[in-house]
């Protein structure tokens, strides 16, 4: 595939350098190695962790990962971290899943073998896949950098037809994947690899609105809602320079909000606090996964601005056209981003020492994880272990 623009011109140059750049036992030290490395781009079949029905009750399971082509790097599962929309699949809140399910599209890993005419990465590299593994390329947002919004069928990660293999793809949640180096992400070394993992979704669907509403030092950015995306959200807007307020219903994350870098935080059902905050933000971001009403929180907008959100899927509750108008507020939405942006929200993250707070799991604990986060009890996202497995 090919896109033009700066933008893309510069991403592969970037990943070019690196890949040029020396990098530590990364070259084959032996014939042994050598048959190795070749064995790592056949198809194979490998361990992973599937649901077979809507319980959401995980157990291991053998998928098929197709041999690697000229362009695809084979990447060796290290971390892969638990999303909210794995449990809406799994459950099948957005419509019948493809049995057996196998969910993931937060990961990391150490790249194990990569195709002949690949140029960003390396054996020995880490690299990240996050919610995407193929796009048209040619389409005019593809070519935009807007791989996600894809006019002729963005290619998910899991749970969507597969066009190189056929029958579905299959998600993080395994011991290795084979993808298009172009929605591989390069993952700097040095860094937490399963802190880094959450950056995957997480990071970017809470960024993209931060960059593209152009969130400015010393703005007032409202984050509502803080698990596994919000979170993401507080440090990244933190970074950028923002005052950041959250807006929680769970006591006990007020204090972590605050650690986190937040000026203020409020449970939403606090009035006095939501009549304290009338008409003071310059940009807010819903990160709830259910649908609520939302007109309370755009009352909270200054003249002109807008609340994003990048949470509830399903029918938007209680907006009402009278208030909005006079305010002229805007509410919008926002879904992950390009492939570009990803890697720029890695680098930010790199950049400033941020990475996702989590708590590591074993694939065995996956059905108890889905259970935990419904429940609200993350903090803030679970992280699986796959070297563990």
């Amino acid at each position: 595939m090919t896109r033009e623009g700066e933008d893309r011109r510069a991403f592969l140059r970037a990943g070019a350098a690196l890949a040029a750049a020396p990098l530590a036992g990364a070259a084959l030290a032996s014939p042994a190695a050598a048959q190795e490395s070749t064995a790592n781009l056949a198809a194979s079949e490998v361990q992973a962790w599937a649901t077979n029905d809507t319980s959401g009750t995980f157990a291991p399971q053998m998928i098929k990962r197709r041999a690697a082509g000229p362009k695809d790097v084979v990447i060796e599962i290290m971390y892969a971290s638990i999303c909210h929309s794995d449990i809406h699949t799994a459950h099948g809140d957005w419509g019948m899943p493809t049995f057996p399910l196998v969910p993931g599209h937060e990961m990391v890993g150490r790249v194990v073998g990569v195709g002949s005419e690949v140029i960003k990465f390396r054996e020995g590299d880490y690299a990240g896949v996050g919610c995407m593994v193929d796009s048209c390329g040619e389409c005019a947002n593809c070519l935009a950098d807007r791989e996600q919004n894809c006019l002729n069928g963005t290619t998910f990660t899991y749970n969507s037809e597969d066009k190189v293999s056929g029958g579905v793809t299959y998600g993080g949640y395994s011991k290795k994947v084979v993808v298009t180096e172009d929605f591989a992400l390069r993952i700097p070394p040095g860094v937490d690899l399963a802190g880094f993992a959450p950056l995957l979704c997480a990071g970017i669907t809470t960024f993209s609105p931060i960059n593209h509403w152009d969130l400015k030092p010393g703005e007032r950015f409202g984050v509502i809602g803080m698990g596994g995306l919000g979170h993401m959200a507080v440090k990244l807007a933190v970074a950028k320079g923002a005052e950041v307020v959250v807006f929680t219903t769970t006591e006990e994350k007020i204090a972590d909000a605050k650690a986190f870098g937040a000026k203020e935080a409020y449970l939403w059902t606090d009035e006095e606090a939501m009549k304290k905050n009338m008409g003071s933000f310059d940009l807010m971001v819903s990160t709830v996964p259910v649908a609520y009403p939302m007109q309370p929180f755009l009352n909270l907008l200054k003249l002109d601005k807008t609340l994003v959100n990048v949470g509830a899927l399903f029918p938007i509750e209680g907006a009402q056209g009278m208030p909005m108008g006079f305010g002229r507020q805007s509410l919008a939405g926002s879904m992950i981003g390009g492939i570009a942006e990803t890697q720029a929200v890695i680098d930010f993250a790199a950049h400033h020492g941020i990475a996702a707070s989590y708590e590591l799991i074993t694939p065995d604990q996956i059905t108890e994880a889905f259970v935990k986060v419904v429940n609200k009890e993350a903090r803030y996202r679970y992280v699986i272990d796959m070297t563990k497995a």
